[in-house]
């Protein structure tokens, strides 16, 4: 089939979306990297670095979230496939400059298609949970910056900010 006229892989000629058949593609190594913040008062980053925050481990949690959420990607986005992921790894590191918390999701797998939305979803809920565990003491924390650094793999190859 040839591609749609908007150019959207998700949409078919008559306009309706519809996954996209990857059958014929071929198994390749694919990674993506996404970043996120959340940016919060000096007061609250410190309840994190000092371990004081009402609800536990806050970075701990968030990583976990995050890498709960990757897993879940194609139950949350409806048009993405479901893929055994190789690893999704989060880092998450307090940054007195913001002040708040830098968050980075890497993911891979070997497979038909990419894993940009499951890096994205693994920072997005790494930083809503981050949000969730803090709101009691700043309902004003801010969710900035979540993008795509990088992906690799598969026809279009790299992509790099």
């Amino acid at each position: 089939m040839s591609p749609p006229k908007s150019g959207l892989s998700h949409f078919d000629d008559q306009g309706h979306a519809h996954m996209v058949d990857v059958s014929g593609k071929p198994v390749t190594d694919r990674i993506a990297v996404a970043e996120g913040v959340v940016r919060m008062s000096p007061a609250t980053l410190a309840l994190i670095t000092e371990g004081r925050a009402q609800k536990g481990d806050v970075l701990g949690v968030a990583r976990l979230a995050g890498i709960m959420a990757a897993k879940k990607t194609a139950d949350l986005i409806p048009l993405c496939h479901p893929l055994p992921l190789t690893r999704v790894a989060l880092d998450l590191v307090p940054d007195p400059a913001l002040p708040g918390v830098r968050i980075t999701a890497t993911v891979k797998t070997s497979g038909l298609t990419g894993v940009e939305m499951e890096a994205l979803t693994a920072v997005s809920v790494a930083c809503l949970t981050v949000y969730d565990m803090l709101k009691a003491v700043q309902k004003s924390m801010q969710i900035d910056g979540i993008r795509l650094l990088l992906k690799d793999g598969g026809k279009s190859g790299l992509y790099e900010v």
